[in-house]
């Protein structure tokens, strides 16, 4: 999809709103085979990273299918919020940008991760058919309609710890909506 009709400076939805939609689709693949993936893959795990700490261990086992969907949802939340933003600033939002930056340095730990346990990890199948991609085909739209900001060392960490700490709180989110009634 080229630019708007509405104004030829501004991306289309396409470019923003497809941020949810690829999002939705990489996502997919993780709720279909994470929770699995992760029971099963644990002890596997602790032998291969025996320097992990335990925490993360445990964390990850602690994690059932309800609250790994809950948590979903609520990411899903952060990212559509996030590509609204972006439509309604034409792509120029810095939340939008970083969240898009965010989103495409997370297909590339995915696909990080896969290297290092030699095999299939949750999210490895669409990150380099939808996550990359399009994070690759938005940033091209928004520079060629002039509205990317410069991208430096320091904002790919920025990105990548934003999309970590969204993570962690989707699922502090989740455990709470998904914690046995007291």
């Amino acid at each position: 999809m080229e630019k708007s009709a509405e104004n030829p400076d501004t991306p289309g939805p396409l470019v923003t709103y497809g941020l949810l939609l690829a999002w939705a689709l990489h996502d997919a693949e993780e709720v279909a085979f994470g929770p699995r993936w992760i029971r099963e893959n644990v002890p596997m795990l602790r032998k291969r990273f025996p320097q992990a700490p335990e925490a993360v261990w445990r964390a990850m086992e602690r994690v059932d299918d309800r609250e790994f969907r809950a948590a979903v949802g609520a990411m899903g939340v952060i990212v559509g919020v996030a590509a609204a933003v972006g439509a309604r600033s034409g792509g120029r939002s810095g939340l939008y940008q970083g969240a898009l930056n965010g989103f495409g340095l997370h297909g590339l730990v995915h696909l990080a991760q896969a290297a290092a346990v030699r095999g299939y990890t949750p999210g490895s199948v669409t990150s380099p058919l939808i996550v990359v991609p399009f994070t690759l085909w938005a940033r091209g739209r928004l520079r060629r309609a002039g509205v990317l900001r410069p991208t430096r060392a320091r904002d790919a960490v920025t990105g990548l710890a934003v999309a970590a700490g969204a993570t962690v709180a989707a699922h502090a989110i989740a455990r709470r909506l998904t914690a046995p009634a007291r």
